[in-house]
């Protein structure tokens, strides 16, 4: 009788044990769904960004004269919504350009001004178009500052022009083009939902949920790395990870798809620069 105590006394502890650790389990898991650790990340910096510091650099690069002709970009360069005025001007962009004879994003139409109006030599401005440690981008910075002046507009590009129609189709092309040893598209990461790679959520950039997600926080700041980053910079990085021939900088290829992402966000105010893992 003893016997028979002591062993239902041990299944019962053992059954005791088990329904504990299931209940453990089933609450964190709960728990873990419902947390976003990228979210968590961001909140410990809560206001904190360090694109501040490439932001106050940007100005100056903005408003000095500079380069061999001496000029100040903010009394020289068109944005597109007049010469030297930037509040606004991002979210109107890529669009077409009359001056140069093409549709352009923010990063290919500072090149423009730099180039055009000021003086510099474009090969030069390209081999330096990604800051790395002490090496800082001017392009970077100028692109830090002159988001953030258009941070909480809606994004809107009507494409009037035929060319603005063309670099859209061209970016949506380019989205779903299947190519390199993987056989990987932007769309293989980009376009269901729910998807991970890590910790990191992978939006949907074909909804307009999922690209006003994306496409107003960057540019943005990447701790990993300690720079701020350019959205030519985030195309670029995908290219390689899908294994693609290096992304041209300032190419028809990266304004057309900066096209795509950015009319499928419309609506979305910006949010940059942002903070990114």
């Amino acid at each position: 009788m003893k016997a028979s105590a002591k062993k239902f006394g041990f299944w019962l502890a053992a059954a005791v044990t088990a329904a504990c650790s299931f209940t453990a389990t089933l609450v964190w898991a709960q728990s873990a769904a419902n947390q976003d650790p990228v979210a968590e990340y961001r909140a410990m910096f809560g206001d904190d960004n360090p694109a501040e510091l490439w932001l106050t650099r940007g100005k100056d690069l903005w408003t000095a004269p500079r380069g061999p002709k001496h000029v100040a970009l903010a009394n020289t360069c068109d944005l597109g919504m007049g010469v030297g005025v930037i509040a606004g001007a991002y979210a109107h962009l890529p669009r077409y350009f009359v001056d140069s004879g093409r549709v352009q994003d923010l990063e290919s139409r500072l090149l423009t001004c730099m180039v055009v109006q000021q003086g510099f030599k474009q090969a030069d401005l390209v081999a330096n178009r990604f800051g790395d440690g002490d090496r800082k981008s001017d392009l970077e910075a100028l692109a830090a500052y002159l988001v953030d002046a258009s941070r909480g507009v809606p994004i809107s590009l009507p494409l009037d022009h035929p060319q603005e129609k063309r670099a859209y189709a061209l970016g949506e092309a380019i989205f779903y083009y299947r190519a390199g040893t993987h056989d990987f598209s932007c769309a293989t990461c980009h376009s269901q939902p729910d998807k991970r790679i890590r910790l990191q959520r992978l939006p949907d950039l074909a909804t307009p949920e999922g690209a006003r997600e994306a496409y107003t926080t960057w540019p943005a700041y990447r701790v990993s790395q300690g720079e701020v980053r350019t959205m030519e910079w985030r195309l670029g990085d995908c290219f390689r990870q899908q294994r693609l021939p290096e992304m041209t900088y300032g190419s028809d290829a990266a304004i057309a798809l900066t096209m795509f992402l950015a009319k499928n966000a419309e609506g979305g105010e910006l949010a940059a620069p942002g903070l990114k893992r």
